[in-house]
C-alpha cells in the first residue's frame, strides 16, 4: 500500500512541476516588424528554463540558436516576421514543459488583439480589431466562422465568459481586410481549462507534453519506486521473517542498478 501511494505521489509531482510562459505585449497576434518578449517562470523563479518553439519550418528549436535573443530564461524577438508564427513553450533542464501558446505574425493589414493565455470563467474579455495604424474603425466579429455582430469602434466585449465562449475568433474591417483567427480558451472556476484548443500544424497538445514528461523524463524516479514496491511485495510473500537489515540491503542494490541503467 505504501509503495502504491509513493508511486502515485511521484506521478502527481512530475505532472505538476511546470513553469508558465508569459508574453509581452500580452496578445496572440502581431504585425510583422514588431517586437515580442517571452519569459519562463516557476514559483517566482526562472532558473533553468528555456524557450522553445515549433513553426512550419522548424521543430523544437531553442531561443538564441537561429531565432531570438536569449537572456537567462527570457527571449526577445526584436523584429518578428510571418515565419515566427508557431507554438511556443518553456522547458526546464529536467525536461518539464509548460503549456504551449500559439503566436501568429501577420503580414496583412488587420490583426485581432485577443488574450494569448486562457481567461478565467466569469471574467469580461475585450477583443479589438486593429489596423497597422491604430484606429477605431467599425469591425465585424466572427466566432468559428459565424458572424456575431459589428461594433462601431472596433472593440467587442464578451461579458462573463463561459466554456461556450471558447472558439476561433477573427474580425474584418471593411476596406482594409480580415485578421487571422485566434483560439480563446476559458478556465473553469476549478482552475482547469474547460477544453483544449484544436491541434494546429505546428502545435504540440498539452496532453502530449504531460504524457511525454511522465514517460520520458521521470523514468528513474518512477522505475525505482516500482522496483522497490515489487521487491518488498515479493520479499514479504516469500519470507515473512526477513529482517529489516537484509531488506534495506537489497533495496539499496536495486536503487544502484536502476541508477546505473538510466544514467
Amino acid at each position: 500500500m505504501e509503495g502504491k501511494l509513493l508511486f502515485f505521489l511521484s506521478l502527481l509531482r512530475c505532472a505538476t512541476n511546470q513553469g508558465h510562459l508569459t508574453v509581452s505585449p500580452s496578445r496572440s497576434q502581431f504585425f510583422e516588424g514588431r517586437f515580442v518578449s517571452l519569459s519562463c517562470e516557476e514559483d517566482n523563479s526562472s532558473t533553468g528554463w528555456t524557450l522553445k518553439r515549433n513553426t512550419t519550418k522548424e521543430t523544437r528549436t531553442e531561443c538564441g540558436t537561429d531565432w531570438g535573443e536569449a537572456a537567462g530564461s527570457s527571449c526577445r524577438v526584436s523584429h518578428i516576421i510571418a515565419l515566427d508564427t508557431g507554438v511556443y513553450w518553456c522547458e526546464s533542464r529536467e525536461g518539464a514543459a509548460s503549456s504551449s501558446i500559439q503566436l501568429t505574425v501577420s503580414g496583412g493589414p488587420v490583426i485581432l488583439q485577443s488574450p494569448v493565455l486562457p481567461v478565467m470563467e466569469g471574467d469580461d474579455v475585450t477583443l479589438s480589431c486593429q489596423t497597422k495604424t491604430p484606429s477605431d474603425l467599425p469591425a465585424a466579429f466572427f466566432k468559428d466562422g459565424v458572424f456575431i455582430r459589428t461594433e462601431p469602434a472596433g472593440h467587442m466585449t464578451l461579458r462573463r465568459v463561459t466554456s461556450s465562449d471558447e472558439g476561433l475568433y477573427r474580425c474584418n474591417i471593411r476596406g482594409h481586410g480580415e485578421s487571422p483567427s485566434s483560439w480563446i480558451s476559458v478556465f473553469s472556476v476549478s482552475g482547469k481549462p474547460t477544453d483544449t484548443a484544436p491541434p494546429t500544424s505546428g502545435a504540440l497538445p498539452l496532453a502530449f507534453f504531460v504524457m511525454w514528461h511522465l514517460v520520458v523524463f521521470c523514468p528513474y524516479f518512477l522505475s525505482t519506486l516500482l522496483m522497490v514496491s515489487l521487491y518488498r511485495h515479493r520479499a514479504t510473500a516469500a519470507s515473512p521473517v526477513l529482517d529489516e537489515q537484509s531488506t534495506a540491503h537489497h533495496i539499496d542494490g536495486l536503487m544502484r542498478v536502476t541508477t546505473e541503467h538510466y544514467f
